[in-house]
């Protein structure tokens, strides 16, 4: 009996696109917004370590600073980076019908800067019982570790718990332990999907 949902944050609970930070970057840096985001993926470790939470975010933004080719201080930078996110009304709905008969979890490869944001932007978010995010686990999705920590917080067993995530390998590794897996995206009836994993929906 599945009596636990443990869900991704970007592209799930709310959706987001770093072209918006690019963009709006670009007015405050020597290169183009095509340049910064091929920056951005020629430098993704950086990106890795911060979501990782082993580094800061004094040393991300010097970092970016010196990458992106922009004098953006670090309140401009940050509020920049962060405001990428938009609300995804039916699946937040869903989660909220739902919350009063299962355990939930906001399971996410984020980092310090962004989640901050999101609660402030975002306070429904704040429903789910527990978050585990990978700048606190010191790992992101796929690894063990943060599936483990999901289950850990919610005191729930893998076979009693469903992972959402728009990324198929990270859905994967929910499912390598042990726990039902749905990929979401576009055109996706997630409530539909839940019923056939046996949720009570």
């Amino acid at each position: 009996m599945i009596d636990t949902i443990l869900s991704d944050l970007g592209n799930v609970l709310l959706t987001f696109d770093n072209g918006i930070f690019y963009s709006r970057l670009a007015s405050r840096s020597r290169l183009t917004a095509g340049e910064l985001e091929r920056v951005a993926l020629e430098n993704l470790d950086l990106g890795i370590l911060f979501e990782k939470g082993a580094v800061s975010e004094i040393d991300f933004h010097r970092n970016a600073q010196d990458l992106f080719a922009t004098e953006a201080d670090f309140g401009e930078f940050f509020a920049l980076y962060c405001d990428v996110f938009t609300a995804n009304p039916p699946v937040l709905d869903l989660y909220r019908r739902l919350r009063p008969k299962l355990k939930t979890a906001v399971v996410s490869s984020t980092d310090i800067m962004r989640w901050t944001f999101i609660k402030r932007r975002f306070p429904e978010i704040l429903l789910f019982d527990a978050f585990a995010l990978s700048f606190e686990i010191g790992a992101m999705k796929p690894d063990p570790l943060v599936y483990l920590e999901a289950l850990k917080l919610t005191g729930s067993r893998p076979e009693t718990a469903v992972f959402i995530d728009d990324l198929a390998e990270n859905v994967a590794g929910a499912e390598r332990m042990g726990i039902q897996g749905i990929v979401y995206g576009p055109g996706v009836d997630l409530e539909a999907e839940l019923r056939r994993a046996g949720v009570a929906v």
